[in-house]
């Protein structure tokens, strides 16, 4: 009897192993970006895909990506274009920030710890970390431009 249940048990488990199921194998879905922390770093993403195509589309990027109550407070920054790193793990809320001289943004300010390098013709010109605020309004990461101090 015991000999005939081996027997059975692996006449299942080979049967079970063979087993086909019908259809189409497909890819996994790509991951969504969701929540304040994968919105910023896919901002971040952008605007550094933006700076590696050239002065002209990193302008373009942070020009549609203004925060809408600061459009008049855009920077040139010429023939320069930026790089930078956020260090994630530092990202916050921060519902107290208000831009220098300004109002209160609309919309829930974060603010992370950033590696900023300044390129020209893709060399670097220097490198700072600093901070930098973004806003999600509207289910939209939107920022302020850098402007070049003197």
């Amino acid at each position: 009897m015991r000999k005939l249940l081996l027997v059975v048990a692996a006449a299942l488990c080979s049967a079970a192993c063979t087993t086909t199921v019908a259809g189409t194998p497909k890819a996994a879905p790509t991951p969504t970006v969701t929540g304040p922390s994968g919105q910023i770093s896919q901002y971040f993403g952008n605007l550094n895909v933006a700076g590696s195509k050239g002065p002209g589309p990193q302008r373009e990027f942070l020009r549609e990506t203004q925060h809408p109550d600061f459009t008049g407070d855009l920077c040139d920054l010429g023939d320069l274009t930026l790089r930078e790193e956020p260090a994630m793990s530092t990202l916050r809320r921060d519902a107290k920030w208000r831009p220098q001289g300004g109002s209160k943004p609309r919309g829930d300010v974060y603010v992370v710890a950033v590696s900023v390098s300044v390129l020209r013709n893709g060399a670097a010109l220097g490198e700072q970390i600093g901070l930098e605020r973004l806003v999600l309004l509207d289910g939209k990461v939107y920022g302020f431009a850098p402007c070049p101090t003197g």
